[in-house]
C-alpha cells in the first residue's frame, strides 16, 4: 500500500526548543498511561505534548512508516522502526500486513526494548496513516498505553522540532513485553460477512471512492475491482483536516452517524489492514466501542474467491 505524499521537511533546528506552549490532545479519554507523572490525553496526542516529553524514562516512540517513507533518511530523535513491511507483519499469510500470532509480537516487541509499564507513541512520515495500524496492533495484543502522534513526522516538521539521521535498527536492552490477545478486534472474513447481513451493525471501507466504486484499479494485482455487498464508504482521507490531523470528536461522530445512523458497532476494512487502522482511531475518539477492523481486508476478499463483490452503489 502506498501512502500519499507529504509535503517536503523544512529545514530543521539543532535542538529541541527551551520551552513549548503546553498543547495536548482535546480529544478521547484518559488510557491511565503514564510518562514520569504525565498520563496520555487518549489515544491521540500532539507534537506539542510530545516535545515536551522527547527522552523521557519509559516513553517508547516508534515510527511505522510504510511504503515510500519506510526508512526515510529522517526520524524523529529516538525513534525505534516498527517495520510493518517487515518483522511486524506475517509473511506466511497470502494477504500484505496480516497480523503476527502472540508469540512473534511478544517477540518482536520485546527485542524493541517494550516493556508492558512503557508509554508508546507511534508517528509515521504521511502523517496519520500507517501509524494508526501499530496502535491498533498494540491494543489487540492487550497493550492500551499507546498513541498516535496527530499529523506524525509533517506535523513535527511543520513545528520547527528537530529530526536525526535514520540509524541502524535498535539495538539497546530487551523489553519484556508479553502480548495479551484480544478477542474480536481483529476479525476474519467469515465474520464481516456476517456483519453485511447484520441490521445492528455497519461495514465500513477506508479506500477511496473510485476503489469503491470498482472505477479504479486495485494496486495489487489479480484482485477484483468493487466493494462488499451492504458496505459503505468512507476514504480516512476524510477524517483529517488538510494539514493531515484528525478532525474533532464532534466532526468525528457525525461524519460516521452520516453512514452508521444510530448502530453503534463498526467493521473496517481498506486495502491491506492499514488506513481501516485510521477509522478505527478516528470511531474510537468518537466514542465508539464496539470497533473491529477486517485484518485481510481488500487483498483478501478481493482476490478471486466466492466472497461477493458489486460495483453498485
Amino acid at each position: 500500500m502506498t501512502p500519499p505524499q507529504d509535503a517536503a521537511p523544512e529545514a530543521m533546528p539543532d535542538s529541541l526548543p527551551e520551552a513549548l506552549p503546553e498543547v495536548g490532545s482535546e480529544v478521547g479519554s484518559e488510557v491511565g498511561s503514564e510518562v514520569g507523572s504525565e498520563v496520555l490525553p487518549g489515544p491521540l496526542v500532539g507534537v506539542d505534548w510530545l516535545a515536551h516529553r522527547l527522552g523521557a524514562p519509559g516513553l517508547v516512540l516508534f515510527d511505522a512508516s510504510v511504503g515510500a517513507h519506510r526508512g526515510a533518511a529522517h526520524r524523529i530523535p529516538g525513534a525505534r522502526p516498527f517495520d510493518l513491511d517487515g518483522a511486524l507483519s506475517d509473511h506466511t499469510a497470502p494477504a500484505p500486513h496480516t497480523m503476527p500470532g502472540a508469540p512473534e509480537f511478544t517477540e518482536a516487541m520485546r527485542a524493541l526494548g517494550v516493556a508492558d509499564s512503557n508509554t508508546v507513541v507511534v508517528y509515521d512520515g504521511a502523517g496519520v496513516y500507517s501509524s494508526a495500524r501499530a496502535w491498533w496492533m498494540l491494543r489487540a495484543m492487550g497493550f492500551d498505553r499507546a498513541a498516535v502522534l496527530d499529523g506524525g513526522l509533517p506535523a513535527w516538521t511543520a513545528a520547527g522540532l528537530p529530526t536525526s539521521p535514520t540509524g541502524p535498527a535498535y539495538e539497546g536492552p530487551r523489553g519484556s513485553f508479553t502480548a495479551r490477545p484480544r478477542a474480536g478486534l481483529l476479525v476474519d472474513s467469515a465474520t464481516v460477512a456476517r456483519a453485511l447481513t447484520d441490521p445492528t451493525a455497519t461495514v465500513l471501507d477506508a479506500r477511496t471512492r473510485a476503489r469503491f466504486a470498482g472505477t479504479a484499479p486495485e494496486p495489487r494485482p489479480g484482485l477484483r475491482g468493487g466493494h462488499m455487498p451492504g458496505a459503505v464508504n468512507l476514504p480516512f482521507g476524510e477524517l483529517q483536516d488538510p494539514h493531515g490531523r484528525m478532525r474533532s470528536a464532534g466532526e468525528l461522530r457525525a461524519a460516521f452517524r452520516a453512514l452508521t445512523g444510530e448502530r453503534e458497532r463498526l467493521y473496517l476494512s481498506c486495502g491491506s489492514g492499514v488506513t481501516a487502522c485510521v477509522l478505527a482511531l478516528g470511531a474510537d475518539l468518537a466514542g465508539y466501542e464496539e470497533i473491529a477492523v477486517y485484518d485481510g481486508s481488500w487483498s483478501e476478499w478481493g482476490m478471486p474467491s466466492d466472497l461477493p463483490v458489486t460495483t453498485d452503489l
